[in-house]
């Protein structure tokens, strides 16, 4: 398991959010002090700011206030002062009142106006530079939730040292509903300033990569997005992913096992009645909660006599939230109307149907009352996750009780065992209320066991290790790039093969090496030759060119090449080599067959049949004639096939049009589309790298193959290889691949201790002077 210590190795850990971490409290003498407060976040990050130590940054709570760095425990506090205007237009403006409700499906209508928007700009440049001055150099920088999308990309322009982690907490919306913002694309990029990007839900990290596209022209590979190289910036990948947040199973269990607690739980039930059912539901009042849907279902059950006052009781803990907002005053005034229509309707003496409590309780009395309550109603209409769930969870050690889940909480994904309704369906609430009412003990059981093993499964440990694993990750990949930088610019060698790769892949190269006939084969961008913004800039890394070149010379060994490009493209880059194997144009295009001592194979690669020139010129005439006046877009014509560049094109949202016009204007019979990264190919020889390397492969001696590759093109050739070969992803993203390095870097490394392995040869110090 991730050591918390890994993500340490020197670096100072620096946390950013909207609120620091603690409390102001006056002591009995009357002196002011600072205690942690006991939020969600702080209970999260305790464990690895215990053992860490970081340093905070974030507003100390107090309007028109400078509060003075100090020190808590571990915790070096940097406070942020605010105004009161900047409170009501950053905060309960643009934070509240346009990115809440937006983020929240649109439930209440967000509000759009610039004044907040330029608040919101403001404060986010402040606490962006105040990090930039107090974090030490290679710090992690781990900033939280809405308030601050912008505070990466500020960041990354201010220290380019430093490593950048965002977790957004609340949920991230679908394309149709974030197109609405009139600042999409700034909040973007500046989350994308990030290296990686955290979320609850997998469908939240996909409407992140969705309109990272959209708005930012930057693809996405699996997980991770592509950000191409500008004039400012070298191109670079962020990790967009799930980690669902939780909480700290093992404490609530603890703590609902106390003596006191469980005599708290037991004292709330005799005020309530021994023999009532009691149903509990608890939240801020917000609008998305779903109280008032919650009521609503309770109330029908009542008017249909499916449950009475006698038997059943709400209790509703509505904790007070943004009393100062006028649609949150407007929820408040419904919900007591309703609770006082329901009591007066249904209730009599001694047996109100529903307990209503405005008010925040402590977590000890938290724990008493889910400890008392048969059935936990979690309904909100929209969540990004909702610890009241995996609370309540936690605290039933005595495996009873029934879970409502909302299927609209990221809590949802992982409690499958729970009653899960949509809160939209009145009547489905209903019935999981009386199902869950009626549940047999044994039932119960079942269902909570499961709910429980999910939960201490996936508990805040688990959250926490996992996505400062993957910072940890990416701090260690831009030290490498660093070092290997460093190098190149020295005229020095590159890192050590050690840096790179693990022991069971050396196993497995060691093993390769070996065999009595050996084929290397790989892809070029993005394996060989860095990502890059023009694709005729791209140079393969001269590791990895003199890695191969030795590879080849050694005796039974044949290198491939498998790419996309065609063989003109590749000769813009300078890689030109008698000796290898060449299957371009995604295997269209080969060449390098009768050197290697075998016959041609595949498609004819000397020209096109009359009918394959006649589709091939019909299109080319198409495009040039919506195309050529598109300024940014570069049409590319290879011997099979036509590519539609948009890299060029300024505007991203013009870029994703032109290239579904394309789309729509290649789909013509005969013709095969491939998509790439702000690119669609389109080819009248329907190949692939996979079938490719298969028709070369039964040309040969039988061997073993090593390839490697980056991009979704290179899936084909990894779904081909056999139990005796190896493939090798290059990068993040899901992949049938056996093994995995992070980057071209390594790659190049990979291909050295291949060589060094068959031949003894060590690609070292003289690797920089080869051109």
């Amino acid at each position: 398991m991730f050591e918390l210590s890994e993500v340490a190795k020197g670096r100072e850990l620096v946390m950013v959010s909207n609120r620091l971490p603690v409390d102001r409290i006056v002591r009995e003498d009357g002196k002011t002090d600072w205690a942690p407060s006991p939020g969600g976040l702080v209970t999260a990050v305790e464990p690895i700011v215990r053992e860490l130590g970081c340093l905070w940054v974030g507003w100390a709570g107090s309007a028109d206030e400078e509060v003075e760095p100090f020190e808590i425990g571990s915790m070096r506090l940097a406070p942020i002062p605010l105004s009161s205007e900047e409170l009501e237009s950053y905060y309960e403006g643009f934070s509240n009142g346009t990115l809440w409700p937006l983020y929240h499906d649109v439930i209440s209508p967000p509000v759009y106006h610039r004044t907040w928007w330029d608040s919101y700009q403001r404060v986010n440049l402040r606490f962006a530079e105040r990090v930039a001055r107090e974090a030490a150099e290679g710090a992690v920088v781990w900033v939280h939730d809405y308030q601050l999308q912008l505070v990466p990309a500020i960041l990354r322009d201010l220290r380019p040292d430093l490593t950048i982690g965002f977790f957004l907490h609340i949920p991230f919306p679908p394309r149709s509903l974030f197109a609405q913002l009139p600042w999409r694309r700034q909040i973007v990029r500046g989350l994308l300033g990030a290296d990686v990007i955290g979320f609850q839900r997998v469908q939240d990290a996909v409407n992140f990569r969705y309109v990272s596209e959209r708005y930012a022209g930057a693809p996405a590979r699996g997980n991770t997005i592509v950000l191409p190289e500008t004039p400012d910036q070298a191109a670079r990948s962020v990790l967009a992913q799930e980690f669902p947040i939780s909480i700290d199973a093992g404490g609530f269990e603890e703590l609902a096992s106390r003596p006191e607690i469980r005599r708290r739980a037991e004292e709330i039930r005799e005020e309530l009645g021994q023999e009532r059912t009691i149903l509990l539901g608890v939240d801020r009042l917000d609008y998305t909660k779903g109280i008032r849907h919650r009521l609503k279902a309770f109330e029908e059950l009542l008017e249909d006599g499916e449950i009475s006052a006698h038997d059943t009781v709400l209790v509703q803990v509505a904790s007070p939230s943004r009393e100062q907002v006028e649609a949150y005053q407007q929820l408040r005034e419904e919900v007591e109307v309703t609770a006082g229509h329901i009591n007066g309707a249904h209730g009599s003496i001694g047996h109100s149907p529903l307990v209503y409590l405005h008010q925040s309780y402590s977590r000890d009395e938290m724990a008493a009352l889910y400890l008392a309550a048969d059935v936990m109603v979690v309904t909100p209409l929209r969540d990004g996750m909702n610890l009241v769930a995996k609370e309540y969870v936690a605290c039933r050690a005595d495996e009873g009780g029934a879970l409502i889940l909302s299927e609209f909480t990221g809590a949802a994904d992982e409690l499958r065992a729970a009653l899960l309704i949509n809160p939209h369906d009145i009547e489905a609430l209903k019935a999981a209320m009386l199902r869950a009412i009626h549940l047999p003990r044994e039932e119960q059981r079942r269902r909570m066991r499961s709910l429980r093993k999910a939960v201490y499964d996936n508990d805040v440990a688990h959250w926490a290790t996992q996505y400062l694993g993957a910072v940890a990750a990416a701090a260690d990949t831009r030290e490498k790039q660093v070092v290997s930088e460093q190098a190149s610019d020295d005229g020095e060698a590159p890192p050590p093969a050690e840096v790179f790769i693990s022991s069971p892949l050396r196993a497995r190269l060691r093993r390769l090496a070996t065999a009595p006939t050996l084929i290397v084969a790989s892809d070029f961008d993005g394996t060989l030759a860095p990502i890059v913004g023009r694709p005729q800039d791209a140079r393969i890394l001269p590791r990895a060119r003199h890695a191969l070149e030795v590879l080849q010379e050694s005796p039974d060994v044949q290198v491939i090449l498998l790419t996309g490009r065609s063989i003109d493209g590749l000769r813009v880059t300078g890689l030109e080599s008698d000796d290898w194997i060449l299957s371009a144009s995604h295997g269209a295009e080969l060449t390098g067959m009768e050197a290697a001592g075998a016959a041609a194979v595949g498609p004819d690669s000397g020209s096109l049949t009359p009918d394959e020139e006649e589709r091939l010129s019909k299109l080319s005439r198409r495009f040039d004639r919506v195309f050529r006046d598109e300024l940014g877009v570069r049409l590319e014509r290879k011997p099979y096939g036509i590519v539609v560049h948009t890299r060029e094109v300024v505007e991203p949202d013009r870029a994703a049009e032109l290239l579904a016009a394309a789309v729509e204007l290649g789909a013509v019979p005969g013709i095969t589309m491939r998509e790439g990264k702000q690119v669609r190919e389109f080819s009248v020889r329907n190949t692939n790298k996979g079938s490719a390397l298969q028709l070369i492969r039964e040309a040969l001696p039988a061997a073993p193959v090593l390839f490697l590759g980056d991009d979704v093109t290179d899936e084909d050739v990894f779904a081909v290889l056999g139990p005796d070969d190896l493939g090798i992803k290059v990068g993040e993203g899901s992949s049938l691949a056996r093994e995995r390095v992070a980057d071209p870097e390594a790659a190049a490394a990979v291909l050295a201790v291949l060589a060094e392995l068959r031949t003894g040869i060590v690609i070292g110090s003289e690797v920089a002077k080869v051109h």
